[in-house]
């Protein structure tokens, strides 16, 4: 592991997002059923009775590319969707699906995997977040799989109540933690605060594949 100093990105802007659709299909061959993202961020605005522009002026982009979130036509990069989330007091497991009934035991089939995919600039290599653990409300921890395509990145600094663990299944990473800089590859785990700024991107040529964990799960 390597570690080196790093600045900051800049602000928040609507270059954080795809103006395209998404197939599924294009992120390292995924089969996963992808989340209907903006229907449900729409539902959770509507249901802090909020307009666009409230929650654009909290976010920090523009009502028109909020608007275009929520229909599908571009794409929240990681930044943006933790503030969305935030601003709209939900968390990333509504976006995946309707409540799973509490069970001793939780199963998930490899291809019954729910996922959400991000994307930071337009156009651009995207993230996709494959869903591991189930989606009851009184949930402790966040499980995820992230998959990088090449170039792919999380977007500027995020901060969150929280602590975090994750495990390079594939490829190579850079994670920024505090403004240092840590090199990862296939092996490597790592763990840190979530109330520090934090980001990550691909460094690898093909895709990287990070299993991510965090509790309390609020994103």
């Amino acid at each position: 592991m390597s570690v080196k100093n790093k600045h900051n990105d800049s602000d928040l802007s609507d270059e954080d997002t795809l103006n395209a659709p998404f197939d599924g299909s294009s992120v390292a061959g995924s089969t996963a059923p992808i989340s209907d993202l903006g229907a449900r961020i729409r539902q959770a605005r509507k249901a802090k009775r909020m307009t666009l522009r409230m929650v654009a002026e909290k976010v920090g982009c523009s009502p028109s590319m909020l608007s275009k979130i929520e229909t599908e036509h571009a794409t929240p990069s990681l930044r943006t969707l933790h503030r969305v989330l935030a601003v709209l007091d939900t968390s990333i497991v509504h976006l995946f699906g309707s409540d799973a009934p509490r069970e001793e035991l939780s199963l998930m089939r490899a291809e019954d995997r729910p996922a959400v995919r991000v994307q930071r600039n337009a156009p651009g290599p995207s993230i996709l977040l494959e869903r591991l653990s189930p989606t009851f409300p009184e949930l402790m921890l966040d499980a995820n799989i992230h998959t990088l395509e090449p170039g792919a990145e999380s977007g500027g600094d995020i901060q969150h109540a929280g602590q975090e663990v994750g495990y390079v299944l594939q490829g190579q990473a850079e994670l920024i933690v505090s403004d240092k800089s840590y090199v990862l590859g296939a092996g490597d785990s790592f763990f840190f605060a979530s109330s520090l700024p934090h980001r990550y991107r691909n460094l690898d040529d093909g895709v990287t594949r990070i299993l991510w964990v965090a509790t309390p799960a609020t994103f």
